[in-house]
């Protein structure tokens, strides 16, 4: 399997989540920040993803799945004994697609785009701000009752990218200051042996 991706972006997620289920991945670079994406070994990248964006994982038969939120749980239910994701068809199942979707809707579309892109203004990005700080209180308040991961004892998915988004932050202004026990939960999955083999393996700076 091949993933697609770009540094420090949503993709980072389901790198994290093959490494934590011990899956090797075949990974290539796409240069986002330029049009048209192109890809490391020189392909429009819109002929992979029509969106543009990433994620995108090749199958071995050629099948593309997109959206990291649909392309983690794949990759976790290839390896049901990591733990990564309840069983199919399960409340608990339910309840982490739960938090999949608010990752997805309620935190990642508000740092991008409106974080990303100066263009869009300071009094845009002042309301997305203070939706995000709304956003991270309800995170922090399951972190307190739930912890130490997002849904309890065991990492899994959502823990892969909400992550890889909050990581964000500190790109684009956004204060955890008053997140004490948020702080705390991405120091500690910073840690992780699989999450530091995915940053460094995207080049990316991993913690002391």
């Amino acid at each position: 399997m091949k993933l697609y991706y770009s540094p420090g972006a949503c993709s980072l997620s389901p790198h994290i989540v093959a490494a934590e289920a011990g899956i090797a991945l075949e990974l290539e670079r796409v240069s986002i920040g330029k049009t048209p994406h192109m890809t490391a070994s020189g392909i429009d990248f819109s002929t992979i993803n029509p969106n543009g964006y990433v994620p995108a994982l090749e199958l071995d038969d050629g099948t593309v799945l997109t959206e990291g939120p649909a392309i983690v749980q794949y990759l976790a239910d290839l390896q049901p004994e990591s733990g990564l994701v309840p069983p199919a068809g399960t409340v608990a199942r339910a309840q982490l697609q739960s938090w999949l979707n608010f990752i997805a809707t309620e935190l990642h579309k508000m740092y991008s785009p409106w974080l990303f892109h100066a263009e869009y203004g300071t009094e845009v990005q002042a309301v997305a701000r203070g939706k995000i700080a709304e956003r991270l209180r309800f995170v922090e308040t399951q972190l307190a009752t739930a912890g130490p991961y997002l849904t309890g004892e065991r990492f899994t998915v959502a823990d892969a990218y909400l992550f890889t988004v909050v990581g964000w932050s500190k790109h684009v202004d956004v204060g955890l200051t008053e997140f004490a026990n948020l702080r705390a939960y991405l120091e500690r999955v910073a840690q992780r042996p699989a999450v530091r083999a995915a940053m460094k393996a995207e080049g990316l700076k991993v913690a002391e």
